[in-house]
């Protein structure tokens, strides 16, 4: 079973490690939450889902996340905050990292130019933290909006995996096409590499 992140860190030094859309303006208003037709890359939301960080690349782009997020932190704080998502007893990573490869990655987040945001997926639904349907609610709603959008993008996908993996459940590509009202064929057209490699990692941390 896998271990819970250990969040009271972050939470005791007000790190933010989500954000609401800034410029960008919902199509729909819902009780529950926002809908972008479109799709924005204006939220951030870290650690939504139970599913850890599995690659150095995530892990890098976690940290340049916080270091965006938080512009108020100076280095050695960034550096402290750093060090405990790192250490893998705290249940955010499943990989151990050096101590060479953690300088590395220190020095390239901290060279980011803070005013331009990093690159973030496209998400079209954007549920309240005080929502309170449930994860199957969530799957219906997301999977109804983007069913009536044109095609499905890797973002979509990639947004439906975690979704399904918050829920305990395996992800497989009819899951997938249920979630998003399509065919398995369109699925697997829009199934990056990256993505498959993803979903792998997702289900081994069933």
């Amino acid at each position: 079973m896998s271990q819970d992140r250990n969040l009271s860190l972050l939470n005791k030094h007000r790190i933010v490690y989500r954000r609401g859309t800034i410029n960008d303006k919902p199509d729909q208003v819902y009780d529950w939450g926002d809908v972008y037709l479109n799709g924005t890359h204006e939220c951030y939301e870290l650690f939504r889902t139970k599913a850890k960080i599995t690659t150095y690349k995530s892990l890098k782009w976690h940290l340049l996340v916080i270091w965006y997020l938080n512009p108020q932190l100076d280095q050695d704080k960034f550096e402290f905050i750093a060090e405990h998502i790192v250490n893998k007893d705290n249940g955010f990573v499943t990989f151990s990292v050096s101590e060479q490869l953690f300088k590395n990655i220190i020095y390239d987040v901290s060279m980011f130019d803070l005013e331009q945001p990093p690159r973030n997926k496209l998400r079209k639904v954007i549920f309240k933290d005080n929502c309170k349907l449930s994860v199957t609610e969530k799957l219906s709603i997301v999977g109804q909006i983007i069913g009536r959008s044109k095609g499905v993008t890797p973002d979509d996908i990639y947004d439906a995996m975690l979704s399904i993996n918050e829920t305990q459940e395996k992800i497989t590509i009819s899951e997938l096409a249920k979630y998003h009202n399509c065919s398995t064929r369109t699925i697997h057209r829009s199934m990056t590499q990256e993505l498959k490699k993803e979903k792998e990692l997702l289900n081994s941390q069933l």
